[in-house]
């Protein structure tokens, strides 16, 4: 069995700099025609020379793969409209972190009120620049994206011309959301369609799944895949592949992140097929981006083969998800 997915795209991409970023960018620009690029680097991505002097690199270490990274700033208050309007052209989103919630966001920002933000967000709307939002607060951390909601809610109703993306929706609570307000879309992770805190956490300590936001309940994942596996429009494929180095996720003060890049579309995949949904998934992985976003990637076709794909225990010094295990689908050409 074999399946052919045209110009698959990750909206939720952490490729890092230097060394690391040499190291991974190859293993998405290998099977991604594009990936929306994550700005939390130190210092975070906050100019137009920034973003230019970025993906410049991104590019780089990409090599020769038909690849596009699609660049974001990282929210700032401060943005006004004439800012906006000269760096538009360079970017596809802006990415807002609340401060200090996960890697690299400690310049996030600290007041969620509508005053506050506005200015920006007005600038923004009229722009047609998306807002995408790591949503949880500093609350417990099972309840951070649940608590997060409201916040969600009020900006969906203030600015009703903002697409506000939910980055790496966790739980039921954000689904239902999701659908109460037009202009809220969200991205889901492969590894939160395949995990619960459970697997975390409920035996021995799995470093290499503690991701922010961490893993949920049952429930909360069983409400993630009725809206991918439908490929539901407002929900599209963003795997917040963030790398790390094995000695700071085998550690204490272990680093949040799970690395997927070169796996999501063999466990696409297979999660697919086992839910029967096998035909949803190039909606996922790419129409329901392209029409969210209003992109037209470059050509790729990904053909995957049902046959054995064993994952290797680590990439250079990044583990990946699935480790040593073996998956049912591989990539067999990229073209």
């Amino acid at each position: 069995m074999k399946i052919k997915l045209d110009s698959p795209l990750d909206m939720h991409l952490h490729l890092r700099d230097g060394d690391m970023l040499k190291r991974v960018a190859p293993l998405s620009s290998k099977s991604f025609a594009g990936a929306l690029v994550m700005p939390n680097l130190i210092p975070p991505v906050t100019d137009k020379d920034m973003v230019e002097d970025y993906k410049t690199r991104i590019l780089e270490a990409a090599g020769d793969e038909s690849f596009e990274p699609y660049m974001t700033l990282f929210f700032k208050p401060e943005y006004d409209y004439d800012f906006l309007k000269d760096v538009k052209e360079k970017i596809l989103a802006i990415k807002l972190y609340p401060a200090g919630i996960t890697t690299n966001s400690s310049d996030g920002v600290d007041n969620f009120s509508v005053e506050a933000l506005a200015p920006t967000l007005e600038a923004m709307s009229e722009l047609g620049i998306p807002l995408c939002v790591h949503g949880e607060t500093n609350g417990f951390v099972m309840d951070r994206e649940a608590e997060f909601i409201p916040i969600y809610e009020r900006l969906a109703r203030r600015f009703p011309d903002l697409k506000i993306i939910m980055e790496h929706i966790t739980t039921k609570e954000a689904v239902e959301a999701l659908m109460r307000y037009e202009n809220l879309y969200a991205t889901i992770t492969l590894h939160h369609l395949y995990i619960t805190l459970d697997d975390v956490a409920g035996g021995l300590l799995r470093p290499h799944l503690f991701c922010k936001p961490i893993a949920k309940r049952p429930e909360d994942r069983m409400s993630l895949r009725k809206v991918a596996f439908m490929a539901h429009e407002k929900v599209m494929f963003g795997s917040d592949s963030a790398p790390h180095p094995r000695d700071k996720k085998e550690a204490p003060g272990c680093a949040a992140g799970v690395f997927t890049a070169p796996v999501a579309l063999p466990g696409l995949a297979a999660i697919f097929e086992e839910a029967g949904v096998l035909e949803n998934l190039q909606k996922f992985v790419s129409d329901n981006a392209q029409k969210i976003y209003g992109i037209t990637p470059p050509k790729k076709e990904v053909i995957l083969k049902k046959e054995p794909f064993e994952v290797p225990e680590s990439y250079e010094d990044v583990v990946p998800m699935f480790s040593q295990q073996t998956l049912p689908w591989r990539i067999e050409s990229v073209i």
